[in-house]
């Protein structure tokens, strides 16, 4: 079975935002860690992942991505405090999955 993620990462002063979707999460999250995608995480540090949200059927999983992109801030910063109030980066607890 086949899982797409929907997450959100944010820079180290938690000032920017930047939502996405993929297959591949833990492989996605490196490539932005590392800079290999040139554009908005890589210019503005989004490498900290804060959130995520998987999804067994790819169209649900866009539809969550556009619907997430449309919310003002306060509401991505409620959607991450209940999943991970302390804003640690979840990209090592992935690894040891």
């Amino acid at each position: 079975m086949n899982y797409y993620f929907v997450y959100i990462l944010t820079n180290e002063k938690h000032s920017v935002f930047y939502t996405g979707i993929t297959s591949d999460l833990v492989k996605r999250i490196y490539e932005h860690k590392h800079k290999i995608i040139k554009g908005f995480t890589a210019k503005y540090s989004c490498s900290k992942l804060v959130w995520y949200r998987f999804h067994n059927n790819v169209n649900e999983a866009i539809a969550d991505e556009k619907r997430i992109k449309r919310w003002k801030r306060v509401y991505k910063i409620d959607e991450i405090n209940k999943m991970n109030p302390a804003w640690n980066d979840l990209y090592p607890s992935l690894l040891e999955k």
